[in-house]
């Protein structure tokens, strides 16, 4: 028992050996952290396509290689070659600029993410972590929204009023839901103790956050489907609303970072979640000295639980419309945010009776429900709303008045009526026409 427990470090010393990593170790896992959004962007599109293909019941790629898996690989040869269009009217240093921006950061957030407990990579001892910061969850965050500024850069520089549009959404669009996924990430650090990721795997030994902080967990994945501008909350881009949003005025290799920072940001949301509420590179059901999360299998653990939230991106695409932008607005200020408030009061409070050793897990979870029942039962006991009067215009979700059902269209509008009442008085002003005293059909003398 003891080798296996000896894989399992604590905090000193995993930074012990993360501080021991020689140069070329810390190199090598630097250049495979750059290279694990690349390539899993260029499977990721295949991967959608596909699966898109198949939930609308058409074949997807299928001519470029076997299977069309190579699809992505001709485009991302072929994106580079293409011609660069530069608008006239564009700020061209914000305008190169806003690309870098966007994919920098989201290449460089896996750095703070554990894939593994301790290895042996050419027999050097190490954690399958580049570095491990007190602040990793902020670190990690941080770089998760960055890449937003790249976007409204990107659509202000641009010169164009659509790119504008799609600018100025992706700025509501951050603060909105940036602000949700802060909270939702609250509750975590409260139940782990600590803002770095490695601690928040190791505080999982018996139980995910999944499920013991349910709503914290509901909420993080509607706001990483509205940080990364994924449908139904790609509101930046609307195709069929903004031609192409932010990046309207891009081509070639500049636009080929732009869905390379998508596909990264989404790689790292997954990643992130994976780590605060599902274990990290744990296996489910088992304990921490057990041999399925030893050596290089705990790996495996962690890139299934990635797939399977990348899997929830696609699915989403491939069912859900698009929200209406007051209802994409709505749902982060008046439904997330709320609701993560009041759970993070409720942790805060169960904590520390908990904490001070006034009531038992069981006591606390039984006047939880007792508290839920008294509220339904007061939701219960309140007054039916009023039934509007018969003249009364019904409004839609949105907030737009519809017009009833025997709606009298008059003939004129009140601008014709009173443009026909200053005919009339024109025409009465007029003055008569002058005679010249000869009647029309007189003979001359």
């Amino acid at each position: 028992m003891t080798p296996l427990l000896s894989q399992m470090p604590d905090a000193a010393e995993r930074a012990a050996l993360l501080a021991d990593d020689p140069l070329w170790l810390i190199l090598l896992k630097t250049v495979v952290i750059l290279l694990i959004g690349p390539i899993l962007t260029i499977f990721l599109i295949v991967w959608e396509r596909k699966a898109v293909g198949r939930m609308q019941n058409r074949p997807g790629p299928n001519r470029v290689g076997p299977g069309g898996y190579l699809q992505s690989l001709a485009d991302a040869i072929k994106l580079p070659f293409k011609e660069q269009i530069i608008p006239d009217t564009a700020d061209r240093k914000v305008y190169f600029l806003a690309p870098v921006i966007s994919a920098v950061p989201a290449l460089i957030a896996l750095a703070a993410i554990p894939f593994g407990p301790v290895v042996s990579i050419f027999g050097e001892r190490t954690v399958l972590q580049l570095v491990d910061l007190p602040v990793g969850v902020l670190v990690i965050l941080a770089c998760s929204s960055i890449g937003v500024y790249g976007l409204v850069l990107a659509g202000w520089s641009s010169g164009s009023p659509y790119p504008l549009l799609g600018g100025l959404r992706s700025a509501a669009q951050v603060i909105s839901y940036e602000i949700a996924m802060g909270l939702s990430i609250v509750g975590v650090i409260l139940y782990s103790g600590s803002m770095s990721t490695s601690a928040i795997v190791d505080s999982q030994q018996t139980g995910w956050y999944f499920y013991l902080l349910l709503p914290s967990f509901v909420i993080y994945l509607i706001s990483m489907v509205g940080e990364t501008n994924r449908a139904p909350f790609d509101l930046p881009e609307a195709e069929s609303e903004l031609v192409g949003g932010f990046h309207t005025e891009y081509s070639s290799m500049k636009f080929a970072m732009f869905f390379l920072a998508e596909y990264v940001n989404m790689v790292i949301v997954s990643a992130f979640a994976t780590t605060l509420f599902l274990g990290g590179w744990k296996f489910p059901f088992v304990g921490a000295d057990h041999a399925l999360n030893q050596g290089w299998l705990p790996l495996i653990w962690f890139a299934a639980k990635l797939f399977i939230l990348l899997f929830g991106f696609i699915w989403l695409r491939g069912t859900l419309p698009r929200l209406r932008y007051d209802q994409f607005m709505r749902l982060g200020w008046k439904v997330l945010v709320p609701v993560n408030l009041v759970w993070i009061v409720v942790i805060v409070t169960v904590r520390a009776i908990k904490n001070s050793g006034g009531l038992s897990t069981p006591q606390i979870l039984i006047g939880g429900g007792a508290l839920i029942l008294v509220v339904v039962i007061l939701s219960l006991l309140l007054p039916d709303k009023k039934v509007p009067e018969d003249d009364y215009v019904p409004v839609t979700g949105g907030g737009f008045p519809v017009p009833p059902l025997d709606l009298q269209v008059p003939e004129k509008t009140p601008r014709q009526k009173a443009l026909a009442k200053a005919e009339a008085r024109a025409a009465k002003r007029k003055p008569a026409a002058v005679s010249s005293g000869r009647e029309a059909g007189d003979g001359d003398v």
